[in-house]
């Protein structure tokens, strides 16, 4: 079974193409779904960022309020990193869990912040990132997901640079045009592989 990571940068178009894999009965195991995951309420990665963060971190309902952490992470680099310390190894884990269950010709795995490391602990067999030049993802944060374009910068440049992406990585798809474009390109690289439904 080949294991592929789709990677990019926030704005770049990663979700388009995880769409476009499941409807063509692909299965994706998406990062940032398990993220979510893993800090429902009495988990132990909610536990810990409660601890780590207090309960300003939570809503009335206790569920976590993801835009309050986001807002104080991408403006804290300390704090970041204590996210990251306390919600990695549980996403790893079911990453890990949801890759083994999958029987197929072929499981993707949708990895955001996708580093070279990530290629051994998955035993990845190729990587393709998502790109689109720095002020495309910031217009599309701004006009599409409602950030300031503050925001969209501080998300940025808490980021790999799409050149540091592209070293690591087998092929680059470029999403500054048509979504027709980008499946196009999903399409042949499908093909490469030998990946077919039929």
């Amino acid at each position: 079974m080949q294991r592929i990571v789709i990677a990019g940068g926030i704005g770049a178009g990663k979700t388009a193409a995880t769409n476009y894999l499941s409807g063509l009965g692909w299965t994706v195991v998406d990062a940032d779904q398990i993220a979510h995951e893993i800090t429902e309420p009495g988990r132990p990665a909610w536990l810990a960022l409660r601890d780590a963060f207090g309960d300003a971190v939570l809503n009335e309902d206790a569920t976590l309020d993801r835009a309050f952490v986001a807002d104080i992470v991408f403006h804290d680099h300390s704090a970041l990193r204590r996210l990251n310390h306390i919600t990695h190894g549980h996403i790893g884990a079911e990453i890990a869990r949801q890759i083994d269950a999958v029987d197929d010709q072929a499981v993707f795995i949708a990895v955001p912040l996708y580093r070279g490391e990530h290629r051994s602990i998955f035993r990845v067999d190729e990587a393709w990132s998502i790109q689109v030049a720095p002020e495309t993802a910031i217009h599309r944060l701004c006009a599409f997901r409602g950030f300031s374009e503050y925001d969209a910068r501080a998300r940025l440049v808490n980021q790999m640079t799409n050149d540091e992406r592209a070293a690591i990585v087998e092929r680059v798809m470029w999403n500054e045009g048509t979504i027709e474009e980008l499946r196009g390109q999903i399409d042949a690289a499908l093909l490469a592989n030998g990946l077919s439904r039929g």
